[in-house]
C-alpha cells in the first residue's frame, strides 16, 4: 500500500493541472470549482511504453451527502465531531472521467454557498468519501493544512493555515525526493487560482496576481509541488472597491 500512495503521489505532483475558481457575487453567495486534470504529455513521460497500455474507463457523478445516507450505519456511530467535518461536505458534488481511450482523466468538485465561510475543505473531499465508503478512522488521515475562506463584503481572503506541523516536515521531504526523481522530465504542474468578483478590485495581496481588464477578476499561478511543501504561500487577500 505505501508504494501505490507513494507512486501516486509522484505521478500527482509531476502529472496533474489543478485549477480553483470562486465566483463571488455581491451578496456574499456564489459557487466554487476545483478541476483536476491530468497532463497527457507529462503523464506519458513518467510511464513511458506502458502508457498504451492503460485500459481505464469511469464516468460517475455524486453528491456526499448521498454518500451519507447510503452509509447511515456507518455514519451513525461516529462521534459528533466526525459527523459535523462530514456534514459540511453534504452539498458538495464531485464528477469523475477516467478514460484511456479518450485521454481524458478529469476530477471537478463543486459546491454552491450562501456564505463563504460554509464552504468545506474540499481538497480533501475524495479522501472522506473514501472514509465513509470504508469506515475508516477519520483521524488517521494524513492532512497538515487547512483551506478556508472569508468575505465580509469587500475584503476576501483565503485562509491556509498549517495543522500539523510534524506532519508538514515528512510530506517536504517527500516532495523534495520526489522532485528529483522527475528533475529530468518537461512536466507541468500548475495550480492556478481564479477568482472572479462583482466589484472592481482595489487590492491584492500578492503581487503576481493578474487582473482582467474589466478589473473584476484576477487569476494567480503556483506549481503544485511548491503549494503542497509551503501551502501557507497561497494565502491572499483581496479588498474590493
Amino acid at each position: 500500500m505505501k508504494k501505490y500512495i507513494a507512486l501516486f503521489l509522484l505521478v500527482f505532483l509531476s502529472s496533474c493541472q489543478v485549477t480553483e475558481t470562486i465566483h463571488l457575487n455581491h451578496d456574499g453567495t456564489g459557487k466554487i470549482e476545483i478541476n483536476e486534470l491530468r497532463d497527457e504529455h507529462s503523464y506519458m513521460q513518467l510511464m513511458g511504453e506502458n502508457y498504451s497500455k492503460e485500459e481505464v474507463f469511469r464516468d460517475t457523478t455524486y453528491v456526499f451527502q448521498d454518500l451519507i445516507t447510503k452509509h447511515s450505519e456507518t455514519f451513525s456511530r461516529l462521534p459528533a465531531s466526525e459527523k459535523a467535518i462530514f456534514q459540511k461536505f453534504g452539498t458538495v458534488k464531485v464528477h469523475i472521467k477516467k478514460s484511456s481511450f479518450e485521454k481524458e482523466f478529469r476530477t471537478t468538485i463543486t459546491q454552491n454557498f450562501t456564505k463563504i465561510e460554509q464552504v468545506a475543505d474540499l481538497y480533501k473531499t475524495e479522501e472522506y468519501a473514501d472514509d465513509i465508503e470504508n469506515n475508516y478512522a477519520l483521524v488517521a488521515e494524513e492532512h497538515y493544512y487547512s483551506v478556508n475562506y472569508a468575505f465580509d463584503g469587500s475584503v476576501f481572503k483565503r485562509i491556509v493555515k498549517i495543522t500539523d506541523s510534524i506532519e508538514l516536515k515528512k510530506q517536504q521531504d517527500k516532495i523534495e525526493g520526489y522532485k528529483t526523481q522527475v528533475s529530468k522530465f518537461k512536466i507541468t504542474q500548475p495550480y492556478i487560482l481564479k477568482y472572479h468578483f462583482s466589484r472592481n478590485i482595489k487590492t491584492v495581496s500578492n503581487p503576481k496576481a493578474k487582473i482582467s481588464e474589466d478589473g473584476k477578476s484576477l487569476e494567480l499561478k503556483f506549481q503544485i509541488a511548491d503549494c503542497l511543501v509551503n501551502p501557507e504561500s497561497t494565502n491572499l487577500e483581496v479588498i474590493l472597491e
